[in-house]
C-alpha cells in the first residue's frame, strides 16, 4: 500500500528526558505572533520571543508542543497544544513549551521524493506546511529537495522508520517516515560536520 500525504510535524521519538514532558522548556510567544501547531519548528526573534520557523539555514530554537494563555474569548486560562495566534489581551505574554535538547529525535514525515537509506546523516530542511485548527497538529514535513551536507540546516536524517513493517509512512517511496535529530538548534555547538 502506497503512503500517503497526511504530514503531522515534528513528533517527539526520543530523548534524554523521560514522559510526559521530555525536554520542553518554557519560552514566550508575542500575543500577535502567527499560529504555531504542534510539531512546527521555531525561530527566536529579535525580541526574545519565539516564532514559527521560516525553512532556511537560521538556528532554530526548537520545536513547538504546546502554549498556555489568558484567553479573552473564554475568560481563563486555556492550554492548548496550538497557539492561534490571537486571542489574548495586547498587554499579555503567551507562554509556550518547546523541545530544544540537542539529543532530542523526532519522526516526520518526507515530501513526494521520500528518503533512502543512502539519505542517512545527511542534513536537512523542513516544510512549515498547513496546521490543523480542529486538532492543534502541524502540517510541517522533511523537505527532501534538501538533502545534502550544508551544516546550518536544522535537522539530520538519523534513521529511516521501519516499525512496524508495512504500516502507513513506513514503506520506502514518498512520504516515508524518517527519524531526525537536531543539527541546528541554538542549544547545539556546531562543529562543521
Amino acid at each position: 500500500m502506497a503512503n500517503t500525504a497526511a504530514p503531522f510535524g515534528f513528533r517527539q521519538y526520543s530523548g534524554t528526558g523521560s514522559a510526559p514532558t521530555y525536554e520542553q522548556v518554557a519560552v514566550r510567544i508575542a500575543y500577535n505572533a502567527s499560529a504555531i501547531f504542534y510539531g512546527d519548528p521555531v525561530l527566536p526573534d529579535s525580541n526574545g520571543y519565539v516564532v514559527v520557523g521560516a525553512p532556511g539555514t537560521t538556528q532554530i530554537a526548537g520545536v513547538f508542543v504546546g502554549c498556555k494563555y489568558l484567553s479573552v474569548s473564554q475568560k481563563r486560562t486555556v492550554w492548548s497544544n496550538y497557539w492561534p495566534g490571537s486571542d489574548v489581551a495586547s498587554t499579555q505574554t503567551v507562554e509556550g513549551y518547546i523541545i530544544n535538547d540537542p539529543n532530542a529525535k523526532f519522526l516526520a514525515q518526507t515530501g513526494a521524493t521520500g528518503a533512502t537509506a543512502a539519505d542517512i546523516n545527511a542534513n536537512v530542511n523542513f516544510a512549515i506546511g498547513t496546521g490543523n485548527t480542529a486538532t492543534g497538529i502541524s502540517g510541517a514535513s522533511v523537505d527532501m529537495s534538501t538533502v545534502g551536507t550544508t551544516n546550518t540546516l536544522p535537522f539530520r536524517i538519523v534513521g529511516l522508520d521501519v516499525d512496524p513493517p508495512g504500516a502507513p509512512g513506513t514503506e520506502a517511496g514518498a512520504y516515508n517516515l524518517v527519524i531526525v535529530a537536531f543539527n541546528n538548534v541554538s542549544t547545539k555547538q556546531l562543529t562543521g560536520i
